[in-house]
């Protein structure tokens, strides 16, 4: 077992990788402000702790062995008899027991018997100590402490912020009466939600240990048969060669940069009008996830009639040959080639992102939900990912009425000018693949850098998908493009505070840290979280640079071959800038993409030629097309603008516009790029980003169906 910092393979490494793999992950929380945490004299978590020696004498013991960081001296037991809002998963003195017993038993290098005394080296012994402690702490900041009331609702979610052990924590529901599972731990039916003056205690019945897995070692553990219920899949991902890609966990070069100071942790905004701190906050990692959307072996066994470990390679090869999946492609033996037929099915299978269960898709603002008050969803949301291998678009789909969520769905929606916007029908064809994220045993297929999910159909880029998402409208938010933004805690995170609201990207001769988007030097770039700002953005996010910005972002792929029209939306403030766009398929040679866009300009402006809506739908229509003859359209219907009454949302949607810059053939098996760059002396102006659409013409230029306004 992995527990975060000892493994078997660490065993049979020099002392010295050990120590460094405990520095590396222990570096981060170096970071905590003890200057501002006066002791009180009144009662604390230690307090607590020290008045119930029966139930927590070793849990408190360890708390002062263990120091808050590498080069601290103070202990994480000084540090919970201090201000703060914590929330403490505190094992009693029987689970830490039992989690000895078992660690002497599977792991029989690291201890002779299960005591603390009986371990072959004080470095093991301090690592397993750490893993006890530091797991079962998450340090809220200066707002979150978690109750059992306000856990993540949703089952197998994640807790929004990391333990002091840099890990997600997962809550499962069980079928129990009032059970909690944290990760496959129990809370204490009795002893939970028990207050202290700086934070909140939770008694544990088992130690929380998540191994420190990463999906290349949980696939090794499905291939040799310790776990069972997707070998297949495993097997696939280790023929076609993504088992070193998904080993991958951190970029430990941008590691050693940040924790030495070379990337500063806070960033002056540069004037940026709307950063109310002043400055931005320096991303503390930059991390790799994934995500593989999985039948299970149970299927395989159905469909091929022999168990899973009887099944070769070459016979699911067959299969996906005999059903037309991929046509195009070639059934060989070499597994790794991209025009293998093999490699085209498993890699469709498995996005660079790592996607929690209630991360699949995100909701804010879509029409008539909010999400600070809203308890059942209204319409339907969506992301599209661009997958592993050939670069291909996947779309996650949720809607109430689709009562979970689904793969490449393709539904009957009500869009009419006076429709509801929800989905009221879905051809058996068009379902799509259900993802199981309810399921109980989750955890076993999870790791530390992603999750894999079992689906109810076979999931490939068929023909018919692809003529399907071909000739629908997508709309995407900007951040989906780029992996580092979900994977390193970046994009849509539910805290409102400033390190999460301002996150500083540096520019490429800093650090190169979103692949998909280059920043010049110069560009003070900024992601800004909008939760609890009720911002009318795409996912209540955006993206703002000031200075002499010149930005070149690489583009998911079209579905298929079309003719489709790019839209850039905005919403214009007197803060914005002028932007020139460039596009093309060269990142270092692409045109301009007519004249410059004036970032400031809404439907106040009658170059737009904007109107606010009536109860007349035929003028409301032909304001419509007045505004795309001169190449501009409304913001959708389908977003709120969550600052305002809903009787009011015709007025105050005036300042969203929707910019049609680009109208030509696109190929999906070309790379598109598209460049903004500033075409004004001043520095102050700011770039603005929230998503784009592309609109095939059969949408857009529909005779008979007119594109509706959602």
């Amino acid at each position: 077992m992995d527990y975060g910092l000892i493994t078997m393979d660490y065993v049979c490494r020099p002392l010295f990788v050990v120590l460094v793999a405990i520095l590396l992950l222990t570096a981060c929380q170096e970071d905590v402000d003890m200057s501002a945490r006066y002791v009180f004299k009144e009662y604390t978590i230690t307090d607590y702790l020290k008045n119930h020696p029966d139930d927590y004498s070793t849990y408190c013991d360890l708390l002062y062995k263990v120091p808050v960081g590498v080069v601290s001296e103070t202990t994480l037991g000084q540090l919970l008899s201090a201000r703060g809002h914590y929330t403490v998963f505190a094992p009693t003195n029987a689970a830490i027991d039992s989690f000895l017993v078992e660690l002497c038993r599977k792991e029989p290098e690291l201890m002779s018997a299960p005591t603390w005394d009986a371990f072959y080296s004080e470095v093991k012994r301090d690592s397993i100590r750490k893993v006890i402690v530091m797991n079962s702490i998450i340090d809220g900041g200066d707002v979150d402490v978690y109750h059992t009331y306000d856990f993540p609702t949703q089952n197998n979610s994640e807790f929004v912020r990391s333990n002091m052990m840099d890990r997600k924590l997962m809550v499962n529901y069980t079928k129990q009466p009032d059970e909690i599972l944290i990760n496959d731990c129990p809370i204490n039916i009795k002893n939970r939600d028990i207050p202290a003056i700086n934070g909140i205690i939770h008694q544990m019945e088992k130690v929380i240990a998540p191994e420190n897995n990463t999906m290349a070692t949980m696939l090794s553990e499905y291939i040799s048969g310790k776990k069972v219920g997707f070998s297949i899949m495993a097997r696939l991902c280790l023929a076609c060669g993504l088992m070193d890609t998904l080993s991958k966990v951190r970029d430990e070069t941008y590691e050693r940069l940040y924790q030495t100071g070379l990337i500063a942790s806070k960033v002056p905004a540069n004037g940026m009008a709307s950063v109310t701190p002043g400055y931005s906050f320096s991303p503390k990692h930059r991390k790799y996830g994934f995500t593989i959307f999985a039948e299970p072996d149970s299927f395989w066994e159905m469909e091929l009639g022999k168990a899973a470990s009887e099944i070769s390679l070459a016979e699911v090869q067959n299969w996906v040959e005999a059903q037309g999946f991929y046509p195009e492609y070639q059934a060989t033996e070499d597994y790794k080639a991209e025009n293998n037929l093999l490699y085209q099915w498993t890699t469709y299978h498995v996005i660079d992102y790592k996607l929690a269960p209630n991360r699949l898709v995100f909701h804010f603002c879509e029409y008539g939900y909010r999400y600070s008050s809203s308890t059942k969803y209204t319409i339907p949301v969506m992301e599209y990912y661009t997958t592993m291998g050939k670069r291909r678009l996947l779309k996650i789909y949720e809607s109430p009425e689709s009562d979970g969520i689904y793969l490449n769905r393709f539904p009957i929606i009500d869009s009419g000018r006076t429709g509801s916007g929800h989905e009221i029908g879905c051809d058996p064809e068009n379902t799509g693949n259900r993802v199981d994220r309810e399921d109980p045993d989750l955890e076993l297929h999870s790791a530390t850098n992603g999750y894999m999910y079992a689906i109810d159909k076979p999931l490939a880029f068929s023909q018919d998908v692809r003529d399907k998402l071909g000739k629908q409208r997508i709309r995407m938010d900007a951040m989906s493009w780029f992996q580092e933004a979900e994977n390193s805690d970046i994009r849509c995170q539910l805290i409102d505070d400033n390190e999460h609201g301002w996150v500083h990207i540096p520019y490429d001769a800093e650090y190169h840290f979103f692949k998909n988007l280059n920043i010049n030097e110069g560009s003070s770039f900024v992601y800004c979280n909008g939760y609890g700002k009720n911002w009318s953005n795409y996912c209540c996010d955006e993206i703002k640079c000031v200075g002499r910005w010149d930005l070149t972002f690489k583009l998911p792929p079209v579905p298929k071959r079309n003719t489709y029209e790019i839209r850039y939306r905005v919403i214009a403030n007197d803060n914005r800038g002028v932007a020139q766009i460039y596009f093309g398929k060269d990142p270092n040679k692409m045109y301009a993409a007519g004249i410059p866009v004036d970032l400031t300009m809404g439907g106040d402006n009658p170059r737009t030629g904007w109107a606010a809506d009536t109860d007349d739908q035929d003028y409301n229509a032909e304001v419509d097309k007045r505004m795309r003859n001169l190449g501009y359209m409304k913001g959708e219907r389908s977003i709120d603008c969550l600052n305002y009454s809903a009787n009011s949302r015709s007025t105050t949607m005036r300042h969203i516009i929707r910019h049609i810059f680009i109208r030509q053939t696109m190929d999906p098996d070309e790379t598109y790029y598209i460049r903004f760059k500033s075409v004004l002396d001043k520095i102050t102006p700011e770039f603005y980003m929230d998503g784009l659409e592309w609109c095939p013409k059969e949408v857009y230029d529909n005779p008979e169906t007119p594109e509706d306004i959602w």
